[in-house]
C-alpha cells in the first residue's frame, strides 16, 4: 500500500529534515503543507516547497488549505512548483471549484486531488484524479465504491453515494475532525487512543452522533 507522509513546518531546515527522514524510511511521497506565523511573500512560499522537492528523489504533494494558512500558494506559485519534476501532485482543501479550475488549466500537468472541504465526485467530474480527505478513513470501503463509481463515469449512482456519504462530512463539521475520525475507528474496533492533546475526544453524546451515522453508513454495503 502506497504511503504518503505529511511534513509540515513553520521552517524550512526542519521541512526538509523531516521530507529525508521519511524518505529514508521509504515512503511513498511526501505531502507538504507550509504552517507560516507570520505572512510570507510568493517568493518565500515558492522556495519553501521547492526546497523541500530538491531534498527527495519520490513525488512530492502539494497541500493547499487556505482557511488554516496564513500564507498560501497562489496560482502563479502552483504553475511554477508545477515545472519541477517532482511536484506533479495538489492536495486542495479550498471551497471553490473554480480555483480547482484554474489550477487544472495553468499548471495542466498537476494532478489534482481533493480535499473533505469538497464534494469528491463533483471534483472527479471536472477533471480532479481523486481525494485525500479524514472521511475516507472511517468509511474506506465506501470511498473506494465512489472513487471507482466515478472512474467508470456513472456519474448519477456516484451522486446518490456522494449525497449519502455527506453526512459524514457534516458530522465532521459538527466536532473536532480528528476526534471523529479518532471515535470512528474505535467503534469498529481500532485501538487507535484519543486525540493528542490539547484536542479533545469526543463527548458522549457527539460520539453517539458519529456511531449513528456509521451505523447508517454502513447499510449502504447491504443495498
Amino acid at each position: 500500500m502506497p504511503v504518503v507522509a505529511g511534513v509540515a513546518s513553520t521552517a524550512t531546515a526542519d521541512a526538509v529534515a523531516q521530507a529525508k527522514a521519511f524518505q529514508k524510511l521509504g515512503v511513498d511521497g511526501i505531502l507538504a503543507i507550509l504552517e507560516a506565523y507570520f505572512p510570507l511573500k510568493d517568493a518565500q512560499i515558492e522556495s519553501y516547497f521547492r526546497a523541500i522537492a530538491d531534498a527527495v528523489e519520490i513525488p512530492v504533494v502539494l497541500y493547499t488549505n487556505p482557511q488554516f494558512q496564513r500564507s498560501d500558494l497562489s496560482l502563479d506559485v502552483i504553475a511554477r512548483l508545477c515545472e519541477h519534476p517532482r511536484i506533479r501532485y495538489i492536495k486542495d482543501a479550498s471551497t471553490n471549484t473554480g480555483r480547482l479550475l484554474s489550477i487544472m488549466n495553468r499548471a495542466p500537468r498537476m494532478k489534482v486531488f481533493s480535499a473533505s472541504a469538497h464534494i469528491p465526485a463533483a471534483v472527479m467530474l471536472i477533471g480532479g484524479v481523486g481525494w485525500m480527505a479524514g472521511p475516507a478513513c472511517i468509511v474506506p470501503r465506501q470511498s473506494v465504491r465512489l472513487y471507482d463509481l466515478c472512474k467508470a463515469g456513472k456519474w448519477p449512482e456516484a451522486m446518490k453515494l456522494q449525497r449519502d456519504l455527506w453526512r459524514i462530512n457534516e458530522v465532521f463539521a459538527r466536532f473536532n475532525l480528528a476526534a471523529c475520525i479518532k471515535a470512528g475507528l474505535q467503534i469498529q474496533g481500532y485501538a487507535v487512543g484519543d486525540p493528542v492533546p490539547p484536542q479533545a475526544a469526543l463527548a458522549p453524546a457527539e460520539r453517539d452522533a458519529v456511531e449513528h451515522i456509521l451505523a447508517d453508513v454502513a447499510k449502504l454495503e447491504m443495498a
